[in-house]
């Protein structure tokens, strides 16, 4: 099980890297306060050695986003552009490295 440290380093690494794009504005994960959910669903893949790009894109396809004050909500796979889900992947891939 991991520490809530560990947690937290990987949530601070997606949420500096990854970001949500809305008309071309980029909106950095750690400022949407998304960082730390995504960290805690995708930590258990790195423990079980199990990531792979479809059980990431489950995860972020099961983490609603809402909008406009919440009168709509999509996942946040839908609002990540395909560069940051490679990027994420990547990131992913290389901190599991270091574990």
């Amino acid at each position: 099980m991991a520490s809530t440290q560990e947690i937290e380093l990987l949530a601070a690494q997606i949420g500096e890297n990854i970001y949500i794009d809305v008309a071309k504005w980029h909106l950095y994960l750690n400022d949407a306060h998304l960082h730390t959910v995504v960290a805690e669903k995708v930590y258990p893949l790195l423990e079980d050695n199990s990531l792979n790009e479809d059980a990431v894109t489950a995860i972020l396809q099961s983490i609603p986003v809402k909008l406009g004050g919440g009168k709509t909500e999509l996942a946040l796979n839908d609002l990540l552009p395909m560069q940051c889900q490679v990027n994420l992947l990547d990131l992913l891939e290389e901190y599991q490295k270091d574990m």
